[in-house]
This record gives C-alpha cells, structure tokens and sequence, in this order.
C-alpha cells in the first residue's frame, strides 16, 4: 500500500510538472502571437465561442444568485432594523466573491469541457500530429487562440454577473420584499466601492488562464478512445473547479494585505 501511495504521488508530481511545462509554453506563445496579424481571426472565432455562446448562462447564474441573496438576508437584517442596509450584503458578495466564482465554475464547466472534448478529439485522431507534421505549432496555432479568449472575456462575462446579480438582488428587494429604493441603492453607493468592483474582474483573468491552460492540457494529454475524452473532459472540470477555490482564496488573502497596508495612506491623504 505504501508503495501504491508512493508511486501515485510521484506520478502526480509528473502531472504537475507537464502541466507546469505546457502552461509557461502556452503563455508565451500567446504572447508572441498578439504581434502576429494571423492570430487575430483565430482569437475572434474563440471569442465567439467563449464568450457569446456563454451570455445566457453567465446572465441566469448571475441574476439567481442575487436574488437568492436578497431573500436569504433580509430576515437576518430585518430582525435587526438594517433591512435598507440589503443592498450593501448582496452587492459586496456578488462583486468580490459569488459573481466571480459561481461564473467562472459556469465557464469551467461549459467552455472548459467544450475545450477538452475539442482538442481530445483532435488529439484521439491525429490531428494534432498531423499539425505537427506540417511544420505549424499547434500550440501557437490551437491553445493561443483560447487562451487569449479566456483572458480577455472572463473578466467581461465576470462583470456582466456582476450587474445581473446586482439588478436580480434590487428587484427582489423592491417588489417581493417592499424596501425603500432610494435608500437601498444610498446606502449600497457608500458601502460599495471602486476597489471591490475591481477585485472580481482581476480575479477574472486568473480564472480564465485557469480554465484555459487546464483544459488544453487535458485535450492535449487525453487517452485514446470515447472513454479517454470522456474521463479527461470530467478530470478537467474538477481540476478547473478546484483550481478556482484556490485561487480565489490566495487572492483573497492578497488583496486584502493590499489593502490593509495602502488603507492608512488613503485615510491621511483624505
């Protein structure tokens, strides 16, 4: 058994060093491919893919969330007299936390498993080698592309949550809950600010890179057959999830240092 647990764990730190490798190649590769105008149609087409196709879900995630948020609070702050203070709770969660989070792991399950299930069946066919065979990288010329997309619309799909989840939050308060417009939205105008707005969209080119080089890595990596795209499109899935949690929690801890330590330099310059 020891030596089953042994052999497991080096094979996993194996894992962790191939997908180390193909991710810095991946990110420079991306980055050189910005300068090169061939690169530009190949982004476009990702992007609608990723990002279009991935509105109505992020929307529905979005909105639900603010509205549960809304009807989950108002009795804890209602028994308290903070019922206009609503908006407040529902708008700092779904800016720095549950907007972020619960779009990404949308994401990671819908364009993830679209990206794995993509390139593992290139791969289970050949058609990477046969990429490969015609001089072109196909991490220059597949990987790329969807990375990019990743970087640049997560943040985009983040923030369109966001104001799902904000307005999903305000029309439950009003209508179901009857609470004072004017002073939820007064009190959510102080207690919200620019600095946690920005905290959920940083997070959102992290989330993306995530999803992104994990997902190619699994296609890229996949075993032959049905059942080999099959296992790595769930082993993607649950690597993305995770690697998601870990990283909204080490961002977490970072900016808030951040903020703790230039919080007192904003108060003396006030």
């Amino acid at each position: 058994m020891i030596a089953t647990l042994g052999a497991k764990a080096i094979q996993d730190m194996i894992n962790a060093g191939r997908l180390g490798r193909f991710a810095w190649r991946a990110i420079t590769t991306s980055a050189r491919s910005c300068a090169r105008r061939q690169t530009f149609p190949l982004v476009w087409t990702q992007m609608n893919i990723i990002g279009v196709r991935s509105v109505p879900v992020v929307m529905i995630t979005g909105a639900f969330v603010g509205m549960t948020l809304a009807v989950q609070a108002y009795d804890q702050l209602a028994g308290m007299g903070l019922e206009e203070h609503l908006g407040v709770l529902i708008n700092i969660s779904v800016v720095k936390e549950l907007g972020p989070v619960l779009a990404a792991v949308m994401l990671a399950g819908r364009v993830g498993g679209a990206l794995t299930a993509e390139l593992g069946t290139m791969n289970v066919t050949e058609q990477i080698d046969a990429i490969r065979s015609m001089g072109t990288d196909p991490i220059r010329y597949l990987v790329a592309p969807r990375l990019l997309a990743c970087l640049m619309l997560t943040p985009v799909l983040i923030i369109y949550a966001d104001l799902m989840g904000v307005v999903g939050g305000a029309l439950v308060s009003f209508l179901q809950l009857g609470i004072n417009s004017r002073a939820y939205w007064n009190f959510s105008a102080y207690g919200v600010e620019l600095w946690d707005v920005s905290i959920g969209v940083i997070k959102g080119f992290f989330f993306g890179g995530a999803i992104a080089l994990i997902s190619c890595y699994k296609g890229f990596t996949c075993k032959e057959g049905a059942h080999g795209v099959g296992q790595a499109c769930t082993d993607a899935f649950v690597a993305s999830f995770i690697s998601i949690l870990a990283l909204d929690f080490a961002l977490a801890v970072t900016f808030k240092s951040i903020y703790l330590t230039f919080w007192p330099l904003k108060s003396l310059v006030g």
